[in-house]
This record gives C-alpha cells, sequence and structure tokens, in this order.
C-alpha cells in the first residue's frame, strides 16, 4: 500500500513537470535550472561563497560567505557575513531551490547537505536545515550538483555509498529536504549504450524533454592529494568517458554518448531556437559539443582544444553567455581564463584569454556579461600555491578583463573560496516566471 503511494505520488511529480516543462524560462547564471522563478537582469547585489574552511585559521569551519558587490553600496567589494556550519567536509556546489528563496549547499567527504534561507533577507543567510541521511537515503555519496525541479531538488552524486567509487546515480528531494526517490546511472551495455555509471554534472533542457549528465570521478580520487593521484597509473583509469541522455518525464537513460576525457559542467544554449549543449573535458582538454542532427538524432562530438592539451591545463569550470555565442573557460593548472566565441557551436574559437590567479577554478559571469567572478579552490587536496585564495571581480568591455577588486579568503582568515552564488534584494529581482509545484 505504502509503495502504491509513493509510485502515485512519483506519477503526479512527473505530470506536474510535463505541463510545466514549456513554460520554463532562463535563469540569470546560466548554470542555473530554468525552473527558478526569479531574473536577475541587471546587477546583482549579492555574491554567496561555499567556502572550505581551513585548520587553525579562523574558527577552521566550512561556511558561507557574502558578499557585497552592488557598486552603489558603501560595502561595495566587501565581506559583510558568512555563516559557519560545524566541521569541514569538503565544501563544493550549491544550488536554489526553484523559488530561489533557499540555497542547498553540499560537502563532498561527510555527505552532508545544509539549506540556507537566502530569501527572507539576501545579506544575511540563515541556516535552516541540515540533512545529514543523504547516504543512507540515496545509497549515494559525494552530493555535487543541486538542480531546480518544480517544487523539488535534482541532486547528482560522484560516488556510491558503498565503495566511494565512480558507480553512482541521481536521487530527487523534494524542497522540504524529504527523499523522493533515486535514479543509478546506466553501467554496461544497455539499450541506451554502454554505460560507466559515472556521474559528474546535471542540466535540463525543458523544450526538448533533455537531461544531459556528464562524469568525472569517484571520492576515492577526489580526496587523494593530486600529485600522489597522477603518478598512480590504475588511480587515473578511473575517470569517466561518458555523457547521458535521459528522458526527463520518464528520468531514463536514452543514449549514452562515448565522451573520452572525463567531461565536466554542461551548459544548455538558452538561445530560441538553439539545440545544444557544451562541456569542457578535464583530461583531455576538450570541447564536447551535444546536439540534435537534421533528424533529430542527438550527438557527441569534440569540437576543439581548450589550451594545449598536452600540457593538461585542466578546464575546470565554464560559463556560457545568455545569448549562446561566448564561452568563459577556467583552467587550473595554468591559471588562466579563457573566452570563446561559439557563434558556431561546432567550430569554437578563442578570441582572448588572461592570466588571472596561479590557479583558479570557478568562473561566473552576469546575464548583461558584463562582470566575470572568479574563484580559487578546486579540492582541499588539490590545490596548489594555498596561500593565494581569492574571490575577484573582472568587467568585461568586449575586449579586455579588469580586475575592479580582490578579496583575500587567507587574510580575512575564512578558507578557500569556491562555488558562487547570486542574489539580489527582492525589489530588484524580476517577477515569477514560473509557479511551483509544491
Amino acid at each position: 500500500m505504502k509503495r502504491n503511494l509513493f509510485l502515485r505520488r512519483i506519477a503526479c511529480w512527473c505530470s506536474a513537470l510535463a505541463l510545466l516543462a514549456p513554460l520554463a524560462a532562463p535563469a540569470d547564471e546560466t548554470c542555473n535550472s530554468p525552473y527558478m522563478a526569479n531574473l536577475i537582469t541587471g546587477q546583482e547585489d549579492y555574491v554567496h561563497v561555499w567556502t572550505l574552511g581551513v585548520a587553525g585559521m579562523g574558527d577552521g569551519n566550512d561556511k558561507l560567505v557574502t558578499v557585497d558587490v552592488n557598486p552603489r553600496s558603501g560595502q561595495y567589494g566587501k565581506v559583510i557575513g558568512s555563516v559557519a556550519v560545524p566541521g569541514r567536509g569538503e565544501a563544493h556546489h550549491m544550488g536554489f531551490t526553484d523559488d530561489r528563496k533557499y540555497l542547498w549547499a553540499g560537502r563532498l567527504e561527510d555527505n552532508k547537505i545544509f539549506v540556507f534561507d537566502v530569501g527572507t533577507d539576501p545579506a544575511k543567510p540563515r541556516l535552516v536545515k541540515t540533512i545529514g541521511d543523504v547516504a543512507q537515503k540515496t545509497g549515494f555519496a559525494g552530493p555535487h550538483t543541486f538542480y531546480a525541479l518544480p517544487g523539488r531538488m535534482l541532486l547528482g552524486f560522484l560516488s556510491n555509498a558503498a565503495d566511494a567509487g565512480g558507480v553512482t546515480g541521481m536521487a530527487v528531494y523534494n524542497n522540504r529536504g524529504d527523499f523522493v526517490a533515486r535514479y543509478p546511472m546506466p553501467v554496461g551495455k544497455s539499450a541506451a549504450g554502454d554505460g560507466d555509471g559515472y556521474n559528474y554534472d546535471l542540466a535540463v533542457n525543458p523544450q526538448k524533454n533533455a537531461l544531459l549528465t556528464s562524469s568525472f570521478t569517484g571520492l576515492n580520487n577526489y580526496m587523494s592529494e593530486l600529485g600522489q593521484l597522477i603518478k598512480n597509473p590504475e588511480a587515473m583509469k578511473r575517470f569517466g568517458n561518458t555523457m547521458v541522455l535521459w528522458d526527463l518525464k520518464a528520468m531514463k537513460p536514452k543514449k549514452v554518448f562515448n565522451t573520452p576525457g572525463a567531461p565536466l559542467e554542461i551548459r544548455w544554449s538558452l538561445r530560441e531556437g538553439d539545440n545544444w549543449a557544451i562541456s569542457a573535458s578535464a583530461l583531455s582538454s576538450k570541447l564536447w559539443l551535444v546536439q540534435q542532427d537534421g533528424g533529430g538524432e542527438w550527438q557527441a562530438r569534440d569540437v576543439g582544444n581548450i589550451g594545449d592539451p598536452a600540457k593538461t591545463p585542466l578546464p575546470v569550470d565554464i560559463s556560457l553567455s545568455a545569448d549562446g555565442r561566448r564561452l568563459w573557460v577556467n583552467t587550473f593548472m595554468d591559471g588562466k581564463t579563457r573566452l570563446f566565441d561559439l557563434s558556431n557551436p561546432r567550430a569554437p574559437a578563442q578570441i582572448y584569454e588572461k592570466t588571472t590567479g596561479k590557479h583558479v577554478n570557478m568562473v561566473s559571469q552576469s546575464w548583461d556579461g558584463k562582470r566575470v567572478y572568479i574563484t580559487t579552490s578546486l579540492l582541499s587536496k588539490w590545490d596548489l600555491d594555498n596561500d593565494d585564495q581569492f574571490l575577484k571581480l573582472y568587467s568585461w568591455d568586449g575586449k579586455e578583463l579588469k580586475e575592479q577588486w580582490k578579496i583575500d579568503f587567507y587574510r580575512e582568515k575564512l578558507g578557500r573560496p569556491h562555488h558562487m552564488k547570486f542574489t539580489a534584494e527582492a525589489h530588484r529581482v524580476g517577477a515569477p516566471k514560473l509557479a511551483a509545484a509544491h
């Protein structure tokens, strides 16, 4: 009886998702879910930075750091607050709920998820819930990606809870933080193709009823020292080489793509009429395009290099412009930020590059493309030159990145800055575009 009730609830959720899909509209950072209700098209007011704690530095805890980024503010470019969470657990990525009122932030090492209220007062986030039984409920470990669905949160994981290896899956929670369902990644031969079971990022194109997932590596590699990992031939074999296209409404894999080199972040073009997504592979330093061909069949292809692959620049994050024509790419090992022209996504062309740090990780641009934010920390055991941990803001005038300010997180005794999310005061956020199905 309980099982039948559970299945009916899943069916209702899928029906709601199907009805809402055609109404979806873009969010301000193109990494955000198109189901998010509010759009910041102008100047963002705050940047929230999910930050790794460092033993002996300040309170040593992981924390959500809030920075005032409105140039009209007297605190422009300053840290205005932080919310510490107990201990250190490899703070990594975050994601908004569909109503943009709550920010879910995950830790890879202990599988905890922290839910912050950023809607009541975005200048002063509050920790309102901690979800500590994720591995037990889902069977997966290393919560990595948090992606809003109507009334739900779709989570992508790096590992399974049994052996911390790369075979893993996804899970759905409701916005209250209750576990709803789990979806293993395809492994071995199937009607969809030959799957390796790996997962990293995920992104949705509602108009195409398409969920796309990528792959990287499991927690065993994530939590190893970078120098030791590179010297371990067996460990270097344990990286994903696939992307998977899913039927979003049915939550079933439709096609497995062979994409060697461990593809990372996925960005769908939001430009009207476009039918493609782009990703970057970490180990092979390639740009991968997933696009429908003339017959409507989805295909994946290597469309170009990022830097010199022989030097392993290690692409780590990408940010696609709102019009789908420009792609920022950060490479960790050489500390460079590159810009690609995607006017023809099948033939990306690098048009700019700049060294923005000793090593850089995340890159986020504003909706209008005029501001580019960069942070440094990748993983606690992979970071290089750990005295250089910062958040920087650059302006982009179409020709040059110009540094506006830099916050030294070590000098501020905050830790290592990783993922970023934008918020704005309520009166400056666009009207809701999508009703949430709670």
